[in-house]
């Protein structure tokens, strides 16, 4: 089978494997499609401080079960989902539930080789339906649930203003999630095409670029009280620290990103908004369920969404290409 492998940060290389002979308690899977996110160029950069290469990226996908144990509710044929965060079921984090945090995690494509494959074995409770969505919403579902959880871990409700900081896919994610709890959401950037996609595909109510007076048009457009929720989306350690200061009182600030570093603040200032400070890793099952619930009821801009695709064959010569700005990547999907 054909797999892309990155050797090294700038390296893909495409090779010929074996398809993986599956497991107990496995599921065999023609992999379809996958989705190119901020984590797998952030492989590629060599910026992603969870990884050791060589490594098969991949974490988005759907697939089309090939071989399965009559117990796990699959069967041949069938296209499927699969939560790419393999987590153990015992640790302190999986009896909470909170599975997307588990202590001993796996991910697919950065712990262990993932998606970017023909042929991908895993465990069964990981693998699942993808009923009344096509094989690419399938492939959108992870990084929409990312958004989907960030938005339910800081309980945003009608009403309330939300800020996104960077427009990326997981921040679109965010906007859109928080849009349909009815919140009023404003999105800063410093990518003009990325702003203008957010106002005409997601419908933000107002889309603020990076500049000298963004503190500024950010204070008018909520009467000096700034946002009652702000998610930061950027992987990018100035504009998380940056954020604090778009706090309303009271309000909370929710961490999508993740970077190697320190993240500051001024505790004065910290304290007496008496802000709450999130952290959002990954999603669960719940998450998933959210969005799959919103996409079968239309509500999700998948096809805009979907802005690039690629064979799996033309990877290693055109992966570099999704990093260009004047290519205005939103989601690409590898067909596998």
């Amino acid at each position: 089978m054909l797999s892309v492998i990155c050797e090294s940060p700038g390296v893909l290389r495409a090779q010929q494997r074996d398809v993986p002979v599956r497991g107990n308690g496995e599921v065999l899977l023609r992999v379809s499609r996958v989705g190119i996110c901020g984590t797998d160029l952030h492989i590629f950069t060599g910026n992603q401080p969870y990884l050791k290469y060589p490594r098969v990226m991949g974490h988005e996908l759907s697939a089309v079960v090939v071989e399965a144990e009559r117990d796990s509710g699959l069967a041949a044929g069938d296209g499927v989902y699969v939560m790419p965060y393999l987590s153990c079921g015992h640790c302190i984090a999986c009896r909470q539930g909170k599975t997307n945090c588990c202590v001993n995690i796996e991910v697919l494509g950065v712990h262990r080789d993932g998606a970017l494959t023909e042929y991908l074995s895993v465990p069964a409770q990981f693998v699942h339906k993808a009923e009344g969505v096509t094989l690419d919403q399938a492939a959108m579902l992870e990084f929409l649930a990312i958004g989907a959880h960030a938005v339910r871990r800081a309980d945003v409700l009608v009403g309330q203003r939300v800020l996104v900081v960077g427009a990326g896919p997981i921040g679109m994610a965010a906007m859109i999630f928080a849009k349909l709890r009815g919140a009023a959401v404003t999105c800063l950037d410093t990518r003009a095409d990325r702003l203008a996609f957010c106002q005409s595909q997601l419908g933000v109510d107002a889309a603020v670029a990076v500049g000298t007076d963004d503190t500024e048009q950010l204070a008018s457009l909520t009467g000096g009280e700034f946002f009652d929720a702000v998610f930061d989306a950027t992987g990018n350690i100035d504009a998380m620290n940056r954020g604090f200061g778009f706090v309303a009182h009271g309000g909370k600030y929710t961490l999508i990103s993740i970077v190697p570093g320190q993240v500051t603040f001024s505790d004065p200032e910290f304290h007496k908004r008496e802000t709450t400070l999130l952290a959002s890793r990954n999603a669960t099952a719940a998450d998933f369920e959210t969005v799959l619930e919103a996409m079968r009821a239309g509500r999700i801009p998948d096809q805009a969404l979907n802005t690039h695709r690629m064979q799996l064959a033309e990877v290693p010569d055109a992966f570099a290409r999704l990093l260009e700005p004047g290519q205005t990547v939103v989601k690409a999907l590898v067909e596998c």
